[in-house]
């Protein structure tokens, strides 16, 4: 498999985990069109065996979300709830290991 095709398999399995939570409605990393960036700022850790929640956090802080058309800017980390990031490194830790 080429590293496009692991990096798309490696987003459709984020877009599912994980979502942003707004006002108590969840949004899918998929469905949010969030997934694919998210993969491509990680695929490089864990191919390097290098996923750490440290790293994972940084790179969830880095992308920028705009909100309200652009009135609002909120990182993703502010939006995704502690579960969901628990089960995202729990789920890289897996992934990484499958490599």
């Amino acid at each position: 498999m080429s590293n496009i095709e692991q990096i798309e398999s490696l987003a459709a399995d984020i877009g599912e985990i994980v979502y942003i939570d707004v006002a108590k409605w969840h949004l899918y990393l998929n469905t949010a069109k969030l997934h694919i960036p998210l993969a491509e700022a990680i695929y490089p850790l864990a191919i390097a065996g290098e996923v750490s929640r440290a790293k994972v956090t940084d790179i969830l802080n880095s992308i920028k979300i705009s909100l309200g058309d652009g009135k609002l800017e909120a990182n993703l980390l502010d939006l995704v709830p502690a579960r969901c990031q628990g089960d995202l490194m729990d789920f890289l830790e897996d992934y990484q290991r499958n490599l």
